[in-house]
């Protein structure tokens, strides 16, 4: 069981100029959007694990690799996530399916030495809807200067019977970052930082 990949779409974004400031470096995001049949399109299917094992580390590793490409290194990419987007005649669920198991993420996870979890959507459009990939510091979900979205379409996806997965990352932050971080929050809150639900 293989999964039917449509075609493969590439987002390259390369910003110089930034809140009327150079960037520099220059600031990257960049994404790798496979479109694919939905095997589940058009009625309910009780257990979608055969599917989902099937496909998600053929979709993992050839996303992977060409994320990689993308960056030069898996030390290139400072920021990552995931997203999928089902067509209308699909479940959120089966968008779900395909990026939220392990034989699809930890291909990414391991090729850019993560440490912190995929951030993700996972929602339902006709073609051309908004595919937004929401990132975060692959060592520190707390690292505000990481927290970006990138956001693209594709006109002619998905297809009512087609779901749209995707991987993002980024070569750094935000420039000109200047929010700070959760943990100074935390810290002038007067919450423990090892145990942030402590007061």
């Amino acid at each position: 069981m293989q999964p039917e990949i449509r075609k493969i779409v590439t987002y390259d974004e390369e910003v110089f100029i930034e809140g009327f400031k150079a960037a520099v470096p220059p600031w990257r995001m960049f994404a790798v959007a496979a479109v694919v049949r939905n095997p589940w399109a058009g009625r309910f299917v009780e257990d979608l694990k055969p599917e989902i094992q099937a496909y998600g580390p053929v979709l993992g590793e050839m996303m992977t690799n060409r994320m990689i490409a993308l960056a030069g290194s898996g030390d290139g990419i400072e920021a990552y996530g995931k997203a999928a987007v089902v067509g209308l005649n699909g479940e959120v669920e089966h968008a779900s399916g395909l990026i939220h198991t392990l034989r699809f993420g930890n291909f990414y996870r391991e090729a850019v030495g993560a440490k912190s979890y995929l951030a993700f959507t996972n929602t339902r459009g006709p073609a051309n809807a908004p595919i937004m990939v929401p990132l975060m510091d692959k060592n520190d979900a707390g690292r505000r200067s990481h927290y970006l979205t990138i956001q693209f379409s594709i006109p002619d996806a998905p297809r009512d019977d087609e779901i749209v997965v995707v991987l993002g990352g980024a070569t750094g932050g935000r420039p000109h970052h200047r929010i700070g971080d959760r943990y100074q929050d935390l810290k002038d809150l007067g919450h423990d930082l090892d145990n942030p639900a402590a007061v």
